[in-house]
């Protein structure tokens, strides 16, 4: 099992015919993705690696005979991302993965309230999508098919970064170890996102191939703080590890300073990556500092949950 795509998902790639679209339309149906059309207005009749393309959404669903896509994979410019993920919306697609980074925050937010109306979801913006490894991915992540492959090996642990390139280090380093990886999902850097890690934990929950959660933190921003207090409402099945980077944001004359992401500006005490670590702890999240740790802190709770 994983969780939001497997074998059959289909999606479309909205702003297809761009340099880094038809980069990741290929690596993605080399990694076996199913992707049923691409829209970039005024290019309909083209194909991108045999991918027709068309002018609006609503022409790929007739185009598939009627036939919603499950997803969208969203590579437009930031100016436009808005139009591209409400006219997705307003079409049924039920699972929108925004690659796009830089976009006003205002249309971010109305976004994710038109995909909240329409029993969607949104990963991202500035992300690199997700992966079930041996199955499908959509977006960026991984990279080449040949890559993605080496770096994400099945198995049973999920994976939540706002960093892309480190959700391919922590699940590359967790397949390296024979732990494997359920699905990874690259969540986004930015202040405002579609789905954090509360917000996905209830999937991962419902899903028996995942049997521990590996999440990759730094200072700055709310979603550990709601990570740790859904955990302690939901009582958790799933060992949580957070691998904690940043530590020296903590010094008084980083104050208000952002580390590597839009989302991770530390504005007080409770930002802090000390003051994280603490209500991490304090929710039964153990707390890494060094990626080759992880490993060995999975197994460890592992098999204290089989014990």
């Amino acid at each position: 099992m994983s969780i939001l795509i497997d074998k059959s998902t289909t999606f479309i790639v909205q702003g297809i015919t761009g340099r880094e679209a038809v980069n990741l339309t290929r690596e993605c149906l080399d990694f076996g993705s199913k992707i049923v059309g691409g829209v970039t207005p005024g290019r309909k009749g083209r194909e991108v690696h045999g991918v027709p393309v068309f002018d609006t959404v609503a022409q790929v669903v007739e185009h598939n005979g009627g036939a919603v896509p499950d997803g969208s994979v969203v590579t437009v410019p930031p100016a436009f991302t808005k139009d591209a993920v409400f006219e997705a919306l307003e079409a049924g697609i039920g699972l929108v993965v925004i690659v796009t980074e830089r976009i006003p925050r205002r249309d971010v937010a109305q976004m994710v309230e038109l995909a909240d109306l329409r029993g969607a979801r949104i990963i991202g913006p500035n992300c690199l999508g997700l992966i079930v490894p041996g199955v499908a991915k959509m977006g960026g992540i991984g990279g080449p098919a040949k890559d993605a492959a080496k770096a994400y090996g099945p198995g049973r642990v999920g994976v939540m970064s706002r960093s892309g390139g480190m959700t391919t280090e922590i699940s590359s380093t967790l397949t390296a170890a024979g732990l494997g990886v359920s699905t990874a999902i690259s969540i986004g850097g930015d202040a405002i996102i579609g789905s954090a890690y509360a917000e996905l934990m209830p999937l991962f929950e419902a899903d028996e191939q995942t049997e521990a959660i590996v999440i990759y933190t730094e200072p700055g921003g709310r979603m550990e703080a709601q990570l740790s207090e859904w955990v302690a409402e939901h009582d958790s099945r799933l060992p949580i590890v957070a691998f904690m980077a940043g530590r020296f944001m903590d010094s008084e004359e980083m104050k208000g300073m952002s580390f590597g992401h839009a989302g991770t500006i530390v504005e007080g005490k409770e930002d802090t990556a000390a003051q994280k670590i603490e209500r991490l702890q304090a929710a039964g999240i153990q707390v890494v500092e060094r990626i080759d740790e992880i490993p060995d802190a999975v197994k460890a709770r592992l098999h204290e949950g089989a014990a």
